[in-house]
């Protein structure tokens, strides 16, 4: 039996600009977005909220440093907007355009040959904000990750525990770091986000920072859930996307360096490149960082970094990164252990140090986050493609088809501009 489609508001028509949410000193009781009873996060109020979280939830700093931001060089290009290309199973073109609304997109940028070639923004987002990344953030924590093996630090080949005794008991008791790396650990543990009872439900209660109700009885924190995980199966077999791993590789990573990940994102890049802004992370009611999801940063800076990873961590004729680090994620994954997962629409990619790998003939790689969040990095076409948005469904697979083949249709454009 088929099920109803739930219709959602347009774009449009779910801009914050409609509603007047938050307005006020203090703003009516019917405007008011509250995390304490999670109507911050109910579409269409997301909108609003996803360049809000340091008013809803605490959060801790990542600093841009004292330098002055970095100039970007513009070449903007009128006829992106025009580009056409096949949604997937789909029997009408649509123009790059008209996929920015049907994916509710925040705010928009491209960059081609290292200058930027379109940019806009839309909804709440303004060049002058932050904007909430979802699960791109794992991409950061790998990255981290990545730079600290490419630097001798973190040695990929041992066992979890090595780093964090307090997880002999756990699922990672005899997982490597690697397999955390690349989420090839066997976890019982669901990320069924319209399951009601799925696990990442009762890891979100864990590490949520605000006061627990008073029959609660599960683990306080990110790391206190961690010890929980059970295995169920052999590591190194299969692809799992499950966000507690880059939790736990995020406290690996505090581990083998004694800074929190927060203090490393900073030194390692964030302090490094020329940002516009200082970008923040959630942080459970410890104060430990949500490695998983909690990032959040401005449009501009997340294309800055994108070309960082792009021209294998060099800036400015300076190595940022290893580039030992950036060869090792374009490498991509196992591809054996990703078919094996749970992604039909994406047959023959690959995962790599928490960044997705298409493997199509760019070798395109990205960071992807639910609700539409996206660093497209096509090193053939020299392009690097930024999307914040705040789609209703947190599902990658319920905008890939408008957004997977609308990123290669601008590629093979730009390669034909001289």
């Amino acid at each position: 039996m088929a099920q109803n489609k739930i219709e959602f508001l347009s774009a449009k028509d779910s801009e914050p600009s409609n509603f007047g949410w938050m307005k006020g000193f203090p703003p009516p009781a019917d405007k008011t977005l509250s995390a304490a009873d999670g109507s911050f996060f109910n579409f269409p109020a997301i909108r609003w909220s996803v360049v809000h979280m340091r008013e809803m939830l605490p959060t801790q700093n990542v600093s841009r440093g004292l330098e002055a931001p970095s100039k970007l060089s513009y070449d903007l290009d009128k006829n992106i907007d025009g580009i056409t290309f096949m949604p997937w199973n789909s029997k009408n073109k649509m123009t790059w355009e008209q996929s920015l609304w049907a994916n509710y997109t925040d705010g928009m940028i491209i960059m081609h040959k290292g200058k930027v070639a379109y940019e806009r923004y839309f909804s709440e987002l303004t060049e002058h904000d932050v904007h909430a990344v979802m699960s791109l953030t794992k991409s950061f924590t790998g990255t981290l990750a990545s730079i600290l093996v490419a630097e001798g630090t973190l040695d990929e080949n041992k066992l979890v525990p090595f780093y964090v005794p307090e997880l002999k008991n756990s699922a990672y008791g005899d997982a490597t770091v690697r397999q955390v790396m690349d989420m090839t650990t066997a976890l019982k543990y669901s990320e069924d986000y319209a399951n009601p009872k799925a696990d990442i439900w009762d890891f979100s209660a864990a590490g949520n920072p605000l006061p627990k109700p008073a029959d609660y009885k599960g683990p306080n924190g990110y790391y206190e859930y961690l010890e929980t995980v059970k295995k169920e199966g052999k590591h190194g077999e299969v692809f799992g996307y499950k966000t507690v791993n880059a939790d736990a590789l995020g406290w690996i990573i505090s581990r083998a360096t004694n800074k929190s990940v927060t203090q490393l994102l900073s030194e390692k890049i964030w302090s490094k490149i020329g940002m516009e802004e200082d970008a923040y992370y959630q942080v459970d009611g410890k104060g430990i960082a949500f490695a998983g999801g909690g990032f959040n940063a401005g449009l501009r800076d997340l294309a800055r970094f994108g070309e960082l990873i792009r021209n294998k961590g060099m800036y400015n004729g300076n190595q940022i990164i290893p580039a030992q680090a950036v060869k090792d994620i374009e490498k991509g994954g196992d591809k054996t252990a990703f078919a094996k997962s749970d992604h039909p629409d994406l047959k023959g990619w690959s995962y790599r140090n928490m960044w997705w790998m298409t493997e199509n003939k760019d070798g395109a790689y990205a960071a992807r986050g639910v609700h539409g969040q996206t660093i497209y990095i096509d090193p053939v076409a020299e392009m690097v493609i930024v999307r914040m948005a705040s789609h209703p469904i947190a599902a990658n697979a319920a905008n890939d088809a408008t957004s997977l083949p609308a990123y290669e249709a601008v590629a093979d454009y730009l390669k034909k501009k001289k």
